[in-house]
């Protein structure tokens, strides 16, 4: 069996990957602001924590999936430079439970926000 000549795919797969994570940046960065400047809650969720509402939620899971899909970019560029074999089924999930864990807390601070 002959040996593919990846050619230039990883470099474009990670650039794919960094680009999906810069854009997943602009979001988190929506949510933070709708966050801080949304109108004080007079209910915490959490006691002796000052400004952790819904909308403060909101912003700590965009910031951990943010966190978790910065860490597969890394690891799957790691992955690129080393050979050409697909990724993980693990990481595939990682990656696609952490989009939609962003997109879903998107939708709530859009719905919590306004």
């Amino acid at each position: 069996m002959e040996v593919r000549d990846p050619g230039l795919q990883p470099e474009r797969t990670t650039l794919a990957w960094r680009r999906t994570l810069i854009s997943l940046v602009v979001v988190d960065l929506f949510i933070w602001r709708s966050w801080l400047t949304s109108e004080p809650s007079t209910g915490n969720l959490v006691a002796g924590l000052p400004g952790l509402d819904y909308q403060g939620i909101c912003a700590l899971m965009a910031a951990l999936a943010t966190i978790v899909l910065a860490s597969v970019v890394w690891v799957r560029s790691r992955q690129l430079q080393v050979g050409n074999e697909a990724a993980s089924a693990r990481l595939v999930l990682v990656s696609t439970l952490a989009v939609m864990g962003l997109g879903a807390t998107a939708i709530a601070a859009i719905a919590l926000g306004g």
